[in-house]
């Protein structure tokens, strides 16, 4: 098959050909229509991590199914499915449920498992979803890392209807989702970033204000802050929640590591809330929140062959939402 190739970590992408996976019983192998970037296609070619090589990356994949295990009876040849990226074993669902993902069977497309930057990516049955309908390739493929990300951090901060709302650094799709789901919910959503234009487009997109990034003091109290920069905000992030409030964190774009000042948080009672991916019911139902019309912010689209360019966009941090690729000629 046609695929984006790491042969080394620390290396680059390669486009070259390459043998589908084994298909397993219960796998089913999917026809790429539309790939998303994400973070994780930059850092594995500085070995952070260093996935086993080669290694094909591409984290959100959506398609149409071309060939199913002896033992797959729930999909068939022709569906057109959206690939979960959250690969748990059965063993983990059984005993942990919604946390399926703080399992260490926990395995992701693109990460720990070859990915749909490529012609054909092979998942378990479990890992696919009917595409929701009315849907672009282009949004299908855009939604499910971000969205599921976002929709797990919100559950676990307990955010509700009438809730205040804080997204640091408006701009990558978990962001973006977080904006989106939470107004979704009822919630009154602020955000941050460094980009006067994000900023404008975050309030187009339906955020009730922005503060930049850079600024000493965010003029909001927070129910709850959705955290995925890490040391450059974290300070002002945490200074934005109301006594009782909960920061939730799925990552640190700005590095690895961060201070907390013990006295605010126990006097303010704060709670630090950490969160990665999600369950497969979560999975589920934010597969029928898209597919109730909840938007899904696509910053551009390219084509398969012009991931380099898709890269380089990621890497300048430009964008506000999901970098698709299209496949075979895909618009849409």
């Amino acid at each position: 098959m046609r695929a984006w190739i790491l042969d080394a970590s620390p290396g680059t992408y390669r486009l070259g050909e390459i043998d589908v996976p084994h298909v397993a019983t219960d796998d089913v192998v999917v026809r790429v229509r539309a790939s998303a970037l994400n973070h994780m296609d930059l850092w594995m070619t500085k070995g952070l991590p260093r996935p086993v090589t080669p290694h094909v990356p591409g984290i959100d994949v959506a398609g149409v199914v071309e060939r199913v295990g002896d033992g797959v009876s729930g999909v068939s040849v022709g569906d057109e499915v959206v690939v979960n990226p959250a690969v748990s074993p059965v063993a983990d669902v059984v005993a942990l449920s919604d946390d399926s993902p703080v399992g260490r069977g926990l395995r992701i497309v693109g990460e720990h498992r070859w990915g749909g930057h490529a012609e054909f990516v092979v998942v378990p049955e479990r890992n696919v979803r009917p595409r929701p309908a009315g849907r672009t390739w282009a949004e299908c493929a855009a939604y499910p890392t971000a969205y599921l990300t976002a929709h797990r951090m919100l559950r676990k901060a307990r955010a509700a209807a009438g809730h205040t709302v804080l997204v640091v650094g408006i701009g990558s799709g978990v962001s973006s989702a977080a904006l989106m789901l939470a107004r979704h919910m009822g919630c009154t959503v602020y955000v941050t970033s460094r980009s006067a234009d994000k900023r404008d487009a975050a309030v187009a997109l339906g955020a009730a204000g922005a503060f930049d990034s850079a600024a000493d003091r965010w003029p909001v109290e927070a129910d709850v802050v959705i955290e995925s920069v890490g040391p450059a905000t974290w300070d002002r992030s945490v200074r934005a929640l109301r006594h009782g409030g909960r920061l939730v964190v799925c990552g640190g774009t700005s590095g690895q590591k961060v201070e907390v000042d013990l006295p605010r948080l126990f006097f303010k009672q704060i709670e630090i809330i950490d969160s990665t991916l999600g369950s497969y019911r979560e999975f589920d139902d934010v597969t029928r929140i898209i597919a109730q019309g909840v938007p899904v912010v696509v910053d551009r689209e390219y084509p398969f062959a012009d991931y380099e360019r898709a890269l380089q966009r990621l890497r300048g941090a430009d964008h506000l939402g999901k970098i698709v690729l299209l496949h075979g000629g895909v618009e849409g």
